[in-house]
Order: structure tokens, then C-alpha cells, then sequence
């Protein structure tokens, strides 16, 4: 018997974390798996200690905040660790908040598995020697995060994107069409505010501004939002009366809505990715706290932050960051992915080179194995 423990902390690990869980059963039935995860880890298995819900903030400033509150979490995991001796802790990316958790689990020589670890790439290079010393195993996700805990040592492995495994259309376009009620011979225009109310307090009102400058130009548009797991829909109905526009709200199906629309405007993050492996293309945003920004000015050193950008290291997407995030420039930038204009074909021919880039579908079963021989490799180093 195998008993797993999860940390995930976001809407994004708490999909992973669920089809994981599924592969991990499907691979042995005699398994237990608990801790800190969302619905979809609870529907697939996963015995919730703490829901996720409860707990999603991004950003240093946002983070510190909310300090108390995740102390109080940690030991609650901590002390749940204690009790039930997990044969291996899976930590899913939030990785503030889940290194804190692995060197606990460490101190109880329980393994760490690593799956999405902290972007060391990006900024904070020296935290991959951090990370490889306390991680038994890290599976990453991007190709480009190989190189630098490699160098640090690490015990890491790229076996694919998890997202192959999911992002697909359920139904032909044509047929998604009519269930969204959506007229492919029009523009339609998807907008992807964020799983997090912290994302969507930033950057909704923006896209609103700009959906009213769009339908000025162009009346004919429709656009779409589909409404993340946890987020207040009388919420959104709300702030999208206030802008006088018609949005429909959608709660089912987003793969086959990314199919049938014809660009998106989208907060940065693994939404875009999706949108990428769909076809669509985006304006990408990101917004947040000035306090955050200062300190990710000094620190962060990337050309671009929207990951189909920096897996193909060239801007296919167009961006817009902090200050930049506005109506007028969303719009202005809209005008050149209509389905009538060239360059929203160029765009999308140039999407095709970020999937290639994400390896083939199969991930969570190949990543669930790698749990399993981790836990099997541990436990003969401790009869040998």
C-alpha cells in the first residue's frame, strides 16, 4: 500500500494534483492519498484536509499579508504529516508556501516529490540549490527549466507538458457553436480575467473598457467569459452591467468556447498556454500590486512573461504590463487579430511551434510513475 500526500495550493495544481491522483490509482489500486488541494483533487481521491479555496493569494505584498494565515496552515499540514506518515509528499508548484512544507516533511524523512518546481529560470537562481537538496525527484513541466537544476545538482526530468493530456475540444466547432450559441462567421472574443479574485479585481475592469471601445468599432462582436471555479458570478453580471455590455457567462466547456472564438484577452498565466494549444491567440495582461512590481523589477530578468512567448523565445502574443494595462491599448492591439486581418493568421501558424514544444500527451501517467519509483527507491535505501 501507498500513501500519498498533496500540497496545491492554485485552480491550475489542483488539476494536476486531480489527474495525478487518477493515474496514481489507475496504476495501483491499494493507495491513500490526502492533503491540501481543491475540488477537483477531492473528486479525483484526494482526501482534503484544507481546501485551496480558502487560501489563494499571489505576490510578495499579498503573501505577507496573509502570513498568519499560512503559518496556520502550514502546521495544520504539518501536524497532519505527524499523524499519518505519508510514504512521499507531492508538492504541485505554490512554491512560497509548499518549500516551507518540504522541509518539514524533510525533518520527519518523509521524500519530497517535486512536481512544477519553483521558476529558478527565471529569477532567483540560487534557489534550485535549495530546491535539489531537499526534492528526492522534480519532474518540471517546460523544457527550458532543465538546465539550471541540473546544474545545481538536481534529480530532474521533463516527461511533458500535463497540459497535452488536457486541453482538447470535447465536440466538433461547428457543434460547440451552437451549444454556445456563437456565429462563426462573426468575431467573437473570449475574456480570461483569472482564476484568482485577486486577478480578476485587477484586470476585469480593463478588459471591460476595452470590450466597449471594441463593440464601438466593430458592433457585431460578442464576447465570452468562462467563470473559474470559486469566482462570484453575480459578481461579474454585476461589474459587466456596469459597463452597459452584453457578456455571456460560460461554465462548462472552455476548451470547446477557446475553439469556437477568434482571439482572447487573457490574464498571464497557464490560461494562455491553453488558449495557445487551442489555436487562439491572446492579448496578454498582468497587473500587480505596485510594492509587487517594484520588488519583480529588480529581481525578475526575463525578456517576455507570458509563457507561450518564453517557450518559443519570441514575442507570438502581444503583451501589455502594469501601467500599459489599459482599454485603449487592449483595443488598439485587437484591431490586429480579427479573423479578417493577417496578422491574426501569422499568429496562429506561430502558435503551432509552442505546442511542439510541450511534448507528447500521457504526462500524468508517466509523472505518477515517477511517484511510485521514488517511494520504492526510498524505501529500499532504508531496508538497505
Amino acid at each position: 500500500m501507498y500513501k500519498i500526500m498533496f500540497s496545491a495550493g492554485e485552480t491550475s495544481g489542483d488539476m494536476h494534483g486531480a489527474n495525478l491522483a487518477k493515474a496514481l490509482k489507475n496504476i495501483c489500486s491499494d493507495i491513500e492519498m490526502f492533503g491540501f488541494g481543491g475540488p477537483q483533487m477531492e473528486q479525483a481521491g484526494v482526501k482534503l484536509c484544507k481546501n485551496m479555496l480558502d487560501y489563494s493569494v499571489m505576490g510578495f505584498w499579498e503573501v505577507l499579508v496573509n502570513l498568519r494565515k499560512m503559518f496556520k496552515l502550514k502546521d495544520a499540514l504539518v501536524a497532519e504529516m505527524k499523524k499519518q506518515k505519508p510514504d512521499i509528499l507531492v508538492l504541485i508548484d505554490y512554491p512560497d508556501f509548499n518549500w516551507r512544507l518540504a522541509k518539514e516533511a524533510k525533518k520527519m524523512n518523509i521524500p519530497v516529490f517535486s512536481y512544477i518546481p519553483p521558476s529558478a529560470w527565471a529569477w532567483r537562481k540560487g534557489r534550485a540549490k535549495e530546491v535539489a537538496k531537499i526534492a528526492d525527484k522534480i519532474v518540471a513541466i517546460f523544457p527550458f527549466e532543465l538546465d539550471v537544476y541540473k546544474k545545481a545538482g538536481a534529480d530532474i526530468s521533463f516527461v511533458g507538458n500535463p497540459l497535452m493530456d488536457n486541453v482538447k475540444a470535447s465536440m466538433s466547432r461547428e457543434m460547440a457553436a451552437e451549444f454556445f450559441g456563437i456565429d462563426l462567421k462573426e468575431d467573437n472574443i473570449l475574456l480570461l480575467p483569472g482564476s484568482r479574485k485577486q486577478e480578476i479585481a485587477n484586470l476585469l475592469e480593463p478588459m471591460l473598457q476595452a470590450a466597449q471601445l471594441i463593440k464601438k468599432e466593430r458592433p457585431e462582436i460578442k464576447f465570452f467569459l468562462p467563470v473559474a471555479t470559486g469566482i462570484d458570478k453575480k459578481y461579474l453580471e454585476e461589474k459587466i452591467n456596469e459597463y452597459g455590455l452584453t457578456v455571456k457567462l460560460c461554465e462548462t466547456k472552455t476548451y470547446d468556447l477557446m475553439n469556437c472564438c477568434d482571439f482572447a484577452i487573457a490574464t498571464s498565466g497557464t490560461v494562455t498556454l491553453e488558449a495557445a494549444l487551442m489555436g487562439l491567440p491572446s492579448i496578454v495582461l498582468y497587473k500587480m500590486s505596485a510594492i509587487t512590481y517594484r520588488i519583480a523589477k529588480i529581481f525578475v530578468k526575463i525578456k517576455y512573461f507570458s509563457l507561450p512567448n518564453i517557450l518559443v523565445d519570441k514575442q507570438v502574443l502581444p503583451e501589455l504590463l502594469q501601467d500599459e494595462v489599459n482599454g485603449e491599448n487592449i483595443a488598439r492591439l485587437a484591431r490586429d487579430l480579427y479573423k479578417d486581418t493577417e496578422s491574426a493568421k501569422k499568429v496562429k501558424e506561430e502558435l503551432l511551434m509552442v505546442k511542439e514544444k510541450l511534448g507528447s500527451p500521457g504526462v500524468a501517467d508517466k509523472t505518477a510513475e515517477l511517484i511510485l519509483q521514488t517511494v520504492d527507491r526510498f524505501k529500499n535505501e532504508i531496508k538497505g
